[in-house]
């Protein structure tokens, strides 16, 4: 028996039992709920980090989206009103595109 202790996609017991095993699981309670996910979004971001090439980043990625969409509507928010929420900042703020690294900041003289 391999132990894992985990949150996981909503069709992953039924993919196990497809493959001919038998799995034990249990329904989260809000705030256990909330915890997993930002812990599974720490383990997914990892696995991106830890990308060999751009298809399984790409794949990692995904994984973060769905934790992001789900994690938005635990926050009682919509995917729709979160990409509305990057928009507006990156009109005001801009994105990440230009690759800029700021390296320090000094007070301008008066």
């Amino acid at each position: 028996m391999t132990l894992y202790n985990k949150l996981v996609r909503d069709k992953i017991p039924e993919i196990i039992r497809e493959n001919g095993q038998n799995c034990r699981t249990r329904l989260l309670g809000e705030e256990e709920y909330k915890l997993e996910l930002r812990r599974k979004l720490g383990e997914e971001l990892n696995e991106y980090r830890e990308a060999r090439d751009d298809v399984q980043a790409v794949e990692e990625l995904a994984d973060l989206l769905e934790l992001l969409h789900a994690l938005t509507d635990l926050h009682g928010s919509s995917p729709e009103e979160l990409e509305s929420v990057r928009k507006r900042k990156a009109d005001k703020r801009g994105g990440f595109r230009d690759r800029i690294f700021l390296l320090e900041t000094e007070d301008a003289e008066k």
